[in-house]
């Protein structure tokens, strides 16, 4: 079997078809570059053979450039050797994500990473750009659901800690001052609370009994389908925390959800986490995270 002529065909069917059909050219593209991985692959030997096939890749990117143009570096082939071995057994790729996307994940060896970033780029249509910067600040490191994410709880996509933009990250800010940061930026905020989040209010007042309370942040996730409590401590976490927020989810419960909204959770963002308190927590409503300011 002539390998060469082969990716040499694969890519120049791709070419052709890109000029024809530009609305399906991202798949397209997916479909050739894997194809041409699995050829090098091949053509070198094998999977265990291929990452010391580097030579080979040299001739072929030699030829290709020449007879086809730009856009077949060595660099390029590589990638699409490593695109191929990366993906081979999920049978398909997605084509919500582009060439570009997958360029970002085939760095990553972890498998679970990798279905986050593709679960995230999908659900909220990153681009390249978003995608880069989400990696960039190891946003899978910090969530803490590392399994399969077919159905993660809202609980399992909270970030930790949550970045918290500021003027000035080198200050130890009050509470007011962080929760004016966050208001000020709410967009960012949304963003690294994760998918599905919109703004509802803050320091929400509720009365109950003869006194009045104020919660810091009351927001709806859409995804969930319930109303999220959020409350900021410039502290470690304590035990009446847990009281205070169990307090603000029984109200909105009572007084705000519908009947057809699923129960309303409470998170807890703190200086410093207390993972005794949460361990003897038994209300499954409520999660905390810590903050760092940026």
């Amino acid at each position: 079997m002539n390998y060469y002529n082969e990716i040499k065909e694969t890519l120049v069917k791709n070419e052709i078809y890109k000029k024809v059909k530009d609305y399906s050219k991202n798949k397209s593209d997916l479909n050739a570059y894997f194809e041409v991985g699995r050829l090098i692959v091949e053509a070198q030997g094998g999977e265990k053979r291929a990452k010391y096939g580097n030579k080979l890749i040299k001739e072929y990117s030699e030829k290709l450039t020449k007879e086809l143009g730009k856009g077949y570096t060595e660099r390029n082939l590589r990638n699409m050797r490593s695109f191929y071995i990366k993906f081979r057994k999920w049978h398909t790729v997605c084509a919500e994500l582009n060439w570009s996307h997958y360029r970002l994940l085939l760095s990553m060896s972890n498998n679970n990473m990798i279905n986050y970033y593709i679960y995230i780029v999908k659900s909220q249509n990153l681009s390249v750009r978003e995608l880069r910067e989400r990696i960039k600040s190891k946003e899978y490191e910090r969530i803490g659901y590392k399994e399969e994410l077919e159905e993660p709880r809202i609980n399992t996509l909270i970030k930790n800690p949550i970045m918290i933009k500021t003027n000035n990250s080198n200050e130890e800010l009050s509470e007011y001052a962080l929760h004016k940061s966050i208001l000020e930026n709410m967009d960012d905020f949304l963003k690294e609370l994760g998918i599905g989040f919109a703004y509802i209010g803050s320091e929400v007042k509720i009365k109950i009994g003869d006194r009045y309370n104020y919660i810091d942040f009351l927001f709806f996730n859409v995804k969930y389908n319930c109303y999220v409590v959020i409350e900021l401590k410039v502290t470690e976490m304590k035990v009446e925390y847990v009281g205070q927020v169990t307090k603000y989810i029984n109200y909105v419960d009572k007084n705000i959800k519908e009947l057809f909204n699923d129960k309303t959770v409470g998170v807890v963002i703190c200086k410093k986490e207390n993972r005794f308190i949460m361990e003897y927590c038994s209300d499954d409503r409520i999660f905390t995270t810590t903050y760092k300011v940026v």
